[in-house]
């Protein structure tokens, strides 16, 4: 699931998405809100609340040790596709006592995480970072660098290879949880079609397109986006829009407010009992196994079953439905070759 900080959404919620991940050998994501002890000192058992992957952004907000031990992966911010270019922004009026605790920052302040060039001003302070976290973690996880799909994208793609990251997370323009500017949030970035196809093909050029994962997120709705991700040479998608909806988010794009009448984007307890735990972390576990039964009959359709026989494989773009046309105006089909 995509990076959606504890705060910007409940702790009811954050919660579900680690727990149905957890269940299903899948990776749910902290964003860069922290995780309270509580919940890291379950990592492992019956009912594991820890999320997989550990978001630091730049180091600003509750990061410390126990943390970053309990993360599969450690993932930096440098931007999100709802926000390209200047990081997130948590309302003060959503910081209550126990967010105030874990981001470790004054109740009711404003929690903005720094734009990219506030503490890394190129590749050598990228590198120094991602060593930073190497070392902290005596270089035994993987870190991961996310990035907004911009029209740059792969000349940025292709210095964060080099600067010793494992992965490159890009996040489309459509993503987001309701909390960006609207005037941001739909006329800034590019689709992740364009991204990621410029990004493989940049690095294939380069000969370093097996130093690094590509993990893609933002515009990936339904099993067909998947199929597409990975055809285009993505190694894994992420999910969280589709993550929520299929929790029981109505996609009201009022995230910011904390007036979520579906107890997902919101911290006031009087809207957070509406959501059920029990019953939302299972229909995310429905959601995926679904997607898998589906992206299972797309394959056998094209005549293949694996992922390996898909992945960077453009010519079975064709078999979503996409016609010729469609991916000459992409100018995806040769992308690689």
């Amino acid at each position: 699931t995509g990076a959606m900080s504890y705060g910007s959404i409940s702790q009811e919620a954050h919660e579900c998405m680690a727990i149905a991940m957890n269940r299903i050998g899948g990776k749910s994501n902290s964003g860069e809100g922290g995780e309270d002890l509580e919940r890291i000192v379950t990592a492992g058992s019956a009912v594991d609340k820890c999320s997989a992957i550990k978001q630091v952004a730049s180091g600003r907000f509750g990061v410390f040790k126990e943390y970053l031990d309990t993360g599969a992966a450690i993932e930096i911010k440098m931007g999100q596709g709802a926000k390209p270019g200047i990081g997130g922004h948590l309302p003060g009026m959503k910081i209550n006592e126990e967010i105030s605790r874990t981001r470790m920052i004054p109740k009711g302040t404003d929690a903005i995480s720094p734009a990219p060039h506030h503490d890394i001003y190129s590749i050598e302070d990228l590198r120094q970072l991602v060593l930073s976290l190497k070392e902290a973690t005596d270089w035994k996880k993987p870190v991961i660098v996310k990035i907004a799909a911009v029209h740059n994208v792969a000349a940025i793609a292709s210095g964060i290879a080099r600067s010793g990251a494992d992965i490159i997370a890009i996040d489309g323009y459509r993503g987001g949880t309701g909390a960006a500017p609207t005037r941001i949030r739909d006329n800034v970035g590019i689709p992740i079609e364009l991204a990621l196809a410029s990004v493989d093909q940049r690095l294939r050029d380069e000969g370093i397109r097996n130093n690094v994962s590509i993990v893609v997120g933002g515009s990936i709705r339904s099993s067909a986006d998947v199929v597409k991700a990975v055809a285009l040479g993505a190694d894994a998608v992420y999910i969280a829009t589709a993550a929520l909806l299929s929790m029981g988010c109505h996609l009201c794009r009022s995230c910011n407010t904390g007036k979520c009448n579906w107890g997902i984007a919101t911290q006031r307890a009087d809207l957070v009992k509406r959501l059920n735990p029990d019953i939302a972390y299972k229909r995310l576990v429905n959601l995926v196994h679904a997607w898998d039964h589906e992206i299972k009959e797309m394959m056998g359709g094209m005549g293949i079953n694996s992922l390996e026989s898909l992945r960077g494989n453009r010519l079975m773009l064709r078999g979503i439905g996409l016609n010729q046309k469609e991916l000459d105006i992409l100018g995806i089909m040769h992308a690689g070759e």
